[in-house]
């Protein structure tokens, strides 16, 4: 394949990922944006892999073959509740890549650059590796978090700043010692001196940042790898992995930045640390229980829902634990088959990473002009009947607007206090991830739905259908 054919198959697959970015934007789309994105990288990889610059074809198809069958066998084996973790998982090999390609660019031989030429191949270098190092330890602390093999707690050394300030210099003065050294021992010195550095600064910076932040660290890190590989990009004088990796970093700082709007925070003070815990204890301002609970049965559920002519159901990490999306589905088919009016309202940041609930009730094929974003539902939240939370908690706390001195206070909440009746269900009274009692759970009106999200859903449907 010729230069010429290889570049128009760039800009063909420069297109097809706008597109499909365009597609992703909304879940009517979301389908198609996908199938942007894969005949886009299809291009890509057939005209890199046929263009000049590979002089070997078997040993690409080899290592094709090898990485598409581990992306294969985890794509069918992974749960939709473990998809958090999965993006995780990919970020960090996205920096481990730039990290590799920096290093093998650096010793390649048959690369010979002079004057200024060299400042800048040997600066893309420095910068790829930095950032893909911050992105692969960011990443993989982020997946242990996110699949709970690390505590969600954060985790906040004395001086951490002063720690963050001390790296930062020490990668700056070593990129000045790099520049100007010959290349050789001393100039790979340097690199792998600044390699560990940002592989600490990037397991600092994530474990220092608490549960209840990390949906803001998924579509950060999401931002690192994207510009990771656009270092890569400059590293190997690709312009499209430059472009696709600049669309995912921009993209992805974005939607960091809608996420960070979503819970009243700016992003200095996410990547500071410090909000979240791991939950797990109720705990009141003045150390006693705010108030009683009431409990309700599956079957009074069913009764309540039964006479309502308008039901808002927000789901949370809780369905997506207890894999009950299919269950919620028949549930509104139920009820809608009544002729009740069902919607569903979605918080930005529910769930573990951006769009998770809506890639639930995707796979559950619920309609999706039935799911409202927060800004959109807010304020039917008065003229609704039922409001049933299922599994969420910081996203509805009232202590956001109600207590100025909460951790998650001007967090805009979906306000489910306001329905007529609302049902939380819940295993136990255990605080969500930023380990903040909710208020909510002792409101005259609202009931307590204690159990397995699935199971107690399940007795709800059959209790529903024999009505």
């Amino acid at each position: 394949m010729s230069e010429g054919l290889v570049t128009v198959s760039y800009i063909a697959s420069t297109i097809l990922f706008i597109l499909s970015l365009g597609g992703l934007s909304n879940p009517e789309t979301s389908r198609r944006g996908n199938y942007y994105g894969i005949a886009g990288m299809a291009i890509a990889v057939l005209a890199t892999v046929l263009g000049p610059k590979v002089t070997s074809v078997v040993p690409v198809i080899i290592a094709m073959l090898i990485g598409g069958s581990i992306g294969l066998t985890a794509a069918k084996r992974v749960q939709m509740t473990q998809m958090p973790e999965l993006v995780a998982l990919m970020h960090s090999l996205v920096g481990l890549a730039a990290v590799l390609i920096g290093f093998a660019s650096y010793l390649d031989s048959s690369v010979h650059f002079t004057g200024v030429e060299k400042t800048i191949h040997e600066v893309e270098i420095y910068i790829g590796i930095l950032i893909g190092a911050v992105t692969f330890s960011g990443s993989v602390i982020a997946f242990g978090k996110l699949s709970g093999k690390i505590s969600g707690k954060p985790l906040l050394l004395p001086g951490r700043h002063m720690i963050n300030l001390v790296g930062l210099l020490a990668v700056i003065w070593f990129c000045n010692l790099f520049l100007n050294v010959e290349s050789g021992g001393a100039g790979m010195l340097f690199l792998i001196v600044m390699t560990a550095i940002a592989l600490a600064f990037g397991v600092h910076m994530v474990m220092a940042i608490g549960g209840a932040d990390m949906p803001v660290v998924v579509s950060m890190l999401n931002s690192y790898s994207g510009w990771a590989a656009s270092a890569t990009g400059f590293m190997l004088s690709n312009d499209l992995l430059i472009v696709t990796g600049a669309l995912v970093g921009s993209s992805g700082a974005i939607l960091s930045y809608i996420m960070c709007r979503a819970m009243n925070r700016n992003f200095f003070s996410v990547i500071a640390g410090g909000f979240g815990t791991s939950g797990g204890t109720v705990v009141a301002t003045d150390g006693q229980p705010q108030g009683e609970v009431q409990p309700i049965s599956a079957e009074e559920t069913a009764e309540l829902m039964r006479n309502a002519s308008r039901i808002i159901i927000v789901p949370g990490y809780g369905m997506a634990v207890a894999q009950a999306q299919h269950t919620v589905f028949e549930i509104t088919k139920t009820l809608r088959d009544r002729g009740i009016d069902v919607h569903f309202a979605i918080h930005p940041v529910a769930g573990r990473m951006p769009g998770h609930m809506n890639v639930l009730l995707a796979e559950a094929k619920v309609p999706y002009d039935i799911v409202a974003e927060m800004e959109e539902i807010n304020e039917d939240f008065p003229e609704t009947d039922l409001a049933m939370v299922i599994g969420a908690n910081d996203i509805v706390n009232p202590a956001a607007q109600e207590d100025p001195n909460s951790p998650i206070a001007g967090m805009p909440v979906l306000e489910v206090w306001k329905a007529k009746t609302s049902i939380v269900m819940k295993r136990s009274m255990a605080s969500g991830y930023a380990g903040v009692d909710n208020p909510l759970f002792y409101k005259e009106n609202n009931r307590m739905l204690f159990g397995d999200a699935k199971k107690m859903l399940d007795e709800v449907l059959t209790a529903l259908r024999a009505g």
